[in-house]
């Protein structure tokens, strides 16, 4: 499969070139066209084929004058070299056509490189929705599920996600895109459901309240409504935030939560709420297999930039060499998972028989300080840590308590966290580099003088 793969991209690479060198010849004989007779006046193919088909219906008038005579002699071997070049030209842009037909034929028919899956067979291969699969976790978890040999649909809207955290799958035979808001109904045959759609960061969740609530009330509704109908599994991506500013800490999944249903976070913390409780009544009234997952604050690949959340925020600031700024006194603590661990943890709670809602988090704790510390030795540079005003209603501690992952699902974080954030400082990194080479290009288009005349 290799061999053949290679031969044909050769054969693209040695049609690639040919047509740029037919090019390259087209433009050649072009230029040459253009001839100038003795009078000084350059004439061009189009002006002299109309005088070269009037010669053609007669012959030049009998002279005895030498001059006339090498005139027309001249004349006319020009116009001969002229019919040959057009004739050539002719030849030369069927060719051209023909190679570009043959190149898109070569570029279709070799297949992309993709990761390599398992090959399942049908009994034990499953056809998985992942609603929001084109975000942050989502698109981890949809490498997961295809590596494993599932065939995977992702739902998004594309308000959080982005395409190319899933492009590297599209066109695979498992893989399917859908470009859909779960706020509305959604009918598709599948096995089980990954709810993930909810943006998740603050400036995301509060830039429309209502939109958040009804992705996560109405979305939620459709997604169950979609899993009675199939009978499918569902796997209900909650958050800690649905303990607010605890009270117990840490936080274990018995805690009822201490939330302002009226804060400016109470249309994530809310809605996360109301998600539980629409999936635990599925699951009494109409016998919906659910499983929950609260999840605590998660980093690695493919974050957005600008999600305004602690990790994204410090390392960016570190990489561009602004202060690292620290909302309140830095007393604040939190636990950071890598998004590899959430991941396995969200697929062995799908495959578990436990329906209790779980916790899935890191339980070592950090306060917000040393984490910026930490950030700022890891990326370097001459950043430094200023704090700033105190957002409202933002938690105090933070910290999972995962017994019933150990227990029940034989699951814990593995990855040390200096180790995810060399791995998530390299990723935004790169983004860094490309969104500069793109604004880049970016002021070179629309500062050109010929964008500015056509502005005019």
């Amino acid at each position: 499969m290799m061999t053949a793969t290679k031969k044909r991209l050769k054969i693209v690479a040695a049609a690639s070139f040919s047509l740029l060198l037919v090019v390259y010849l087209y433009r050649a004989i072009s230029a040459s066209t253009a001839i100038v007779p003795a009078g000084g006046v350059a004439v061009g193919v189009g002006r002299l084929s109309r005088p070269i088909e009037e010669e053609q219906q007669g012959q030049w008038p009998p002279t005895e004058d030498a001059v006339q005579r090498s005139l027309q002699n001249a004349y006319e071997a020009h116009s001969s070299l002229i019919k040959e070049q057009r004739a050539e030209l002719l030849r030369t842009k069927e060719q051209l056509a023909q190679l570009e037909e043959q190149i898109r034929s070569l570029q279709t028919s070799t297949p992309r490189k993709y990761p390599k899956v398992k090959y399942l067979n049908y009994k034990n291969r499953k056809r998985i929705l992942i609603t929001g699969g084109a975000g942050f976790v989502g698109s981890h978890l949809v490498d997961d599920l295809m590596i494993q040999g599932h065939e995977v649909i992702v739902v998004d809207n594309f308000f959080t996600g982005r395409k190319r955290n899933v492009a590297h799958w599209l066109g695979h035979e498992n893989f399917e895109l859908i470009h859909h808001d779960i706020v509305n109904p959604l009918f598709i045959e599948i096995d089980e459901i990954y709810h993930l759609a909810s943006p998740a960061s603050p400036p995301h969740y509060m830039y429309n309240p209502v939109k958040t609530i009804k992705t996560n009330t109405m979305g939620t509704i459709n997604v169950l409504g979609l899993a009675k109908r199939v009978m499918a599994k569902v796997l209900i991506a909650s958050t800690s935030e649905v303990y607010g500013d605890p009270t117990v800490h840490p936080q274990p999944e018995t805690y009822w939560g201490h939330v302002n249903p009226i804060g400016p976070r109470a249309c994530y913390d809310e809605g996360k709420r109301v998600s539980e409780t629409l999936s635990y009544a599925y699951a009494k009234q109409e016998k919906v297999q659910v499983r929950v997952a609260r999840i605590f604050n998660t980093y690695g690949p493919r974050m957005h930039m600008n999600d305004g959340r602690v990790v994204s925020n410090f390392i960016l600031q570190a990489l561009r060499n602004e202060t690292i700024t620290v909302y309140g006194n830095g007393r604040q603590t939190r636990s950071f998972q890598y998004v590899s661990d959430l991941v396995d943890g969200m697929i062995a709670l799908m495959a578990s028989n436990y329906t209790q809602p779980v916790n899935l988090g890191n339980p070592v704790e950090q306060s917000i300080e040393e984490f910026a510390q930490i950030i700022k030795q890891l990326v370097g540079g001459p950043s430094m840590i200023k704090q700033t005003k105190a957002v409202e209603d933002d938690p105090q501690r933070r910290k999972p308590d995962i017994t019933r992952a150990r227990h029940y699902l034989k699951w814990e974080p593995k990855v040390p966290l200096e180790k995810g954030l060399r791995q998530t400082i390299s990723y935004f990194r790169n983004e860094l580099a490309r969104s500069d080479r793109f604004q880049e290009s970016s002021n070179k288009y629309f500062d050109s003088p010929d964008l500015q005349r056509g502005r005019l």
